[in-house]
């Protein structure tokens, strides 16, 4: 499963990059305003120091605008992956960039019926919000689970990539059902190395190793 980073923050990204844990970046508005930069600004510079896609969202809500938007983003950076809604406009979108040879994340699906039909307008990418359907007492990965089911049914290229990761558990439970990307916070991504039982042990052998009155160095 890739590892995308669903941040704006540079410092954060460089870190889980450095690591190889980052195999793409995922940037919404809410982030970017977070993050306090311009978004082309900021934008071009994760792209640059990031290999895989960078999704960067359009704003607009209406086709032309959208188009016109996308497009503008897409001059970024050879690996901006424009994001759009799951609206129809947002759909329609899709299928005329991903016709020009531009990567499409279809953001905030929240039912396979919606999987499908992003999947057959051309998505590179559909992002079901899982956190977002937990909200409402409807297990998310349920949806990963159909969308997966549906996919390889018919062989669509669409990549499922798991989106409103909240928790560790969220990141095993997307792995286990078999989607292709999961984009987390930074903290989410590093709090899957801890266990307390690995806390544990190594405070037990640190405390063994004192009483050995050694050095390694």
């Amino acid at each position: 499963m890739k590892f995308f980073v669903d941040t704006a923050d540079i410092d954060a990204i460089r870190e889980l990059n450095d690591l190889g844990m980052v195999d793409g970046v995922t940037t919404n508005p809410s982030l970017i305003m977070k993050a306090g930069r311009d978004i082309q600004e900021v934008t071009k510079e994760i792209a640059e120091m990031v290999d895989g896609p960078v999704s960067a969202e359009v704003v607009a809500t209406e086709y032309d605008d959208m188009i016109a938007e996308g497009r503008h983003l897409a001059k970024i950076a050879p690996n901006i992956c424009v994001k759009v809604p799951l609206t129809w406009a947002g759909l329609k979108t899709c299928k005329t960039l991903s016709d020009e040879g531009t990567q499409v994340n279809v953001t905030l699906c929240f039912s396979a019926n919606q999987a499908l039909i992003a999947a057959k307008a051309g998505a590179t990418f559909i992002s079901p919000f899982i956190g977002r359907l937990d909200d409402l007492n409807i297990d998310g990965m349920d949806l990963i689970q159909d969308i997966r089911t549906i996919y390889d049914n018919y062989d669509f290229k669409t990549q499922i990539l798991a989106a409103s990761i909240r928790s560790a558990n969220h990141m095993k439970d997307a792995a286990l059902i078999g989607a292709d990307v999961a984009t987390a916070p930074p903290g989410v991504i590093k709090a899957m190395a801890n266990h307390v039982l690995t806390d544990k042990g190594l405070d037990a052998f640190l405390a063994d190793w004192a009483k050995t009155g050694q050095s390694i160095l």
